[in-house]
């Protein structure tokens, strides 16, 4: 949400309201104590960069704390939670709310009642029309009706303003007394608000300065009354500003033909090359800064490059800042990562103790730099970096910048004052670059784009144990010794399906060992492509191989209880036929319901059920009639199936997957070899003694058991 780029706008009233209500995912309520806050981060200019789980930033990371409130979940419905901002700086506003973080716990789709949360804000504003504008150089009557109607004025602030000087005076109630009033400079920005307020009291003049100002913006000014209610109060205002002269150059290309490079303006002409920079000191003390010619290169979504039209070295003195900018201004540029890397060249240093100190700002230059400055503007509080001999190189990551033009302001510095570095010269090498993802998440990372509403934005999904905002933080990260025993439990597992294999094959059922065959390699292979660290092998696409994995193991199941129900065997066929196809197109629709194993398992249970007690009633006697039966094989084939849908359905979570999804494949493949039902009274057992080697073969008529030699 934004408001209007005028700054007119004097309330912002933004409704946020939470709807729906459940349990969480893990089972945890929400209407218990630990849940029931929840924190909802502001930020004027890009989104929040928020860390709710207190994981670690990268190295050179600036991380600074988002305007975050409260919001009660109560049992209702719905919850809303009103945010007044008064005097609201124009542009983008961003709001981001999150749910708590989940048990991670792997349950099956169906299960468990999905929780649904809707979060909805609506913004609501404020206009003042007929904004009075405060000429530079000119005083400006003004009166102030009440206490309850503050004055609201708005000023211009040109291109190259190194200052502004504010004035009040002539203050005076209608009562003919000495007035005491407030005045406000600059709008409100969260998550941080860098307004200047001045108390002005009686009859003497009061002023303000300020350094460092936004270029061609709109600065609010606010005086409100601070006497009695019912008096008015009047008084002059002016405003003057101190221009700064920027550096010429000899250079045939200029500023304005970089606007036609850059979506946005520059803060002055570009310099020349280093050979022809500054002629003589008294040049460059004429000067307030010395402007480096910066193109814009998008490279992709959320990838830009900045490339310095005279080399990717520029010349730093301590006369005068060197000024490059950086524009991020295109609206999509606040949701990636800014990074700024700069190299001094030892060689260009002539004095050994100097040090090149940087600051990178938003909206606003900063045109005086030294070494207890902290880096601030007017209204934002920049970054600060130093180079020296024994520190070469410094690197700044913004993560989330704001959306407006950013500048890099170089300068020299001396300990013992600057006349002795009035000729010293530095070249320094700047890198910069906006990426979506710093260091594209590392190894244990993917860099995804996210689109909400409209607006673009980037983040890492981490993986391995690995977490943070670039998946550095290695806190809970699985080392690589566990990833290998990971993956060689997860695919070894598999390999109880050998038995189940041998005991189809050794009893005759040669399409339920094909299809328990299947089942191995893909499970096997899948797994070996589905982990999370460098233990990865995949010998086809990955949603092939969970596809093919999915298939055969409902595929398995379904063919493994209409064996154990002994239909007919064109029956039974015609089932293993027909079942595979409704399975293979219901894993199509949905891959993850839990409907595509338990129907087919319902399914294959009343025909199983159905044909043992046909069994049972033409029989007359219970079927199967072993107690043999029931008590070696049934009773623990049973057994090891609940126990291993209990451990699927139940006790998988994030973290022991690995070792809990490994007992499902050993349980489930056990439970396989002992729920087969053995071989066929007139199937013998496989006996190469049978065949002859005197190209004589005994032929065998399953109806008439007749014997006939061929």
């Amino acid at each position: 949400m934004g408001t209007p780029r005028s700054s007119t706008s004097t309330c912002q009233k933004i409704p946020c309201c939470f709807a729906g209500f459940c349990r969480h995912p893990g089972g945890k309520n929400l209407s218990a104590p630990a849940w029931r806050s929840q924190c909802m981060h502001f930020r004027y200019g890009a989104p929040p960069v928020i860390n709710p789980l207190g994981t670690h930033f990268p190295a050179n990371a600036t991380v600074r704390p988002s305007y975050n409130i409260s919001i009660t979940l109560s049992s209702a419905v719905q919850n809303t939670t009103f945010v007044n901002i008064t005097t609201p700086a124009a542009g983008d506003w961003f709001i981001a709310a999150h749910l708590p973080e989940a048990a991670g716990r792997i349950e099956v789709k169906g299960f468990s009642t999905p929780c649904t949360y809707m979060f909805q804000a609506d913004m609501f504003v404020l206009r003042l029309t007929d904004m009075p504008v405060l000429e530079p150089g000119v005083a400006m009557p003004q009166t102030i009706v009440s206490p309850a109607k503050p004055l609201h004025v708005k000023v211009f602030v040109p291109k190259y303003t190194a200052r502004m000087w504010f004035e009040l005076r002539s203050c005076m109630t209608s009562e003919r007394k000495a007035c005491t009033v407030r005045v406000v400079l600059g709008s409100i920005t969260l998550p941080q608000s860098f307004q200047r307020i001045i108390t002005c009291t009686g009859n003497v003049n009061c002023s303000v300065s300020l350094d460092s100002l936004p270029w061609e913006k709109w600065l609010q000014i606010m005086v409100e009354s601070l006497g009695i209610a019912n008096a008015s109060v009047s008084l002059e205002m002016l405003a003057s500003f101190t221009d700064c002269r920027p550096g010429s150059t000899s250079s045939f290309l200029n500023f304005s033909s970089l606007n036609q490079s850059q979506a946005g303006s520059g803060p002055g002409s570009p310099t020349p090359s280093t050979g022809m920079a500054l002629r003589n000191t008294s040049d460059q003390r004429s000067f307030c800064l010395q402007n480096q010619p910066v193109v814009r290169e998008d490279l992709d979504v959320v990838s830009v490059r900045y490339r310095l039209l005279n080399g990717p070295s520029v010349a730093v003195y301590s006369i005068s800042p060197t000024l490059l900018l950086l524009n991020l201004n295109s609206g999509m540029d606040s949701g990636g990562s800014l990074v700024v890397n700069l190299l001094l060249n030892k060689t260009s240093l002539s004095q050994a103790n100097a040090t090149v100190v940087a600051c990178v700002s938003a909206a606003s230059p900063v045109l005086s730099l030294n070494t207890t400055q902290n880096c601030s503007t007017a209204f934002f509080q920049g970054y600060p970096l130093s180079l020296s001999t024994s520190s070469a190189e410094a690197m700044l990551i913004v993560l989330y910048p704001q959306t407006d033009d950013w500048f890099l302001s170089l300068q020299l510095i001396c300990p013992k004052g600057q006349s002795e570095c009035n000729t010293a010269e530095a070249k320094v090498t700047v890198i910069a670059y906006l990426t979506p993802c710093f260091n594209d998440c590392g190894p244990y990372g993917q860099c995804s784009l996210l689109r909400r509403h409209g607006y673009l934005y980037a983040g890492c999904s981490c993986k391995a144990g690995w977490s943070g905002w670039s998946c550095t933080d290695d806190t809970k990260a699985q080392s690589v010794g566990a990833q290998n025993l990971a993956t060689l439990l997860l695919t070894l597992s598999n390999l109880m399906f050998l038995p189940a294999i041998a005991v189809a094959v050794y009893r005759y059922y040669l399409v339920e060992a094909s299809v328990y065959t299947y089942t191995m390699f893909f499970s096997t292979f899948y797994h070996a492509c589905d982990q999370p660290g460098i233990a990865v092998m995949c010998i086809m696409d990955y949603d092939t191989l969970q596809y093919c994995d999915f298939l055969g193991s409902v595929v398995s199941i379904w063919v493994t209880i209409l064996c154990m129900s002994r239909v007919k065997k064109i029956l039974k066929y015609v089932l293993f036929v027909l079942g595979s196809l409704l399975i293979a197109m219901s894993l199509q629709l949905d891959r993850r319901g839990v409907w595509n194993m338990m129907g087919p398992c319902l399914f294959a249970l009343i025909i199983m059920i159905s044909a043992w007690v046909y069994h049972g009633v033409k029989r007359r006697h219970c079927y199967p009639s072993s107690w043999k039966r029931w008590v070696f094989y049934l009773l623990p084939g049973i057994t090891l199936a609940f126990i291993a849908i209990s451990v699927y359905a139940f006790m998988e979570t994030n973290e022991n997957y690995y070792y809990t999804h490994s007992i499902w494949h050993v349980l489930v493949a056990g439970s396989v070899a002992f729920l087969l039902p053995p071989r066929d009274k007139h199937k013998k057992p496989w006996a190469w003694s049978q065949k002859l080697t005197c190209r004589y073969q005994i032929c065998q008529n399953d109806r008439e058991e007749l014997y006939a030699v061929t």
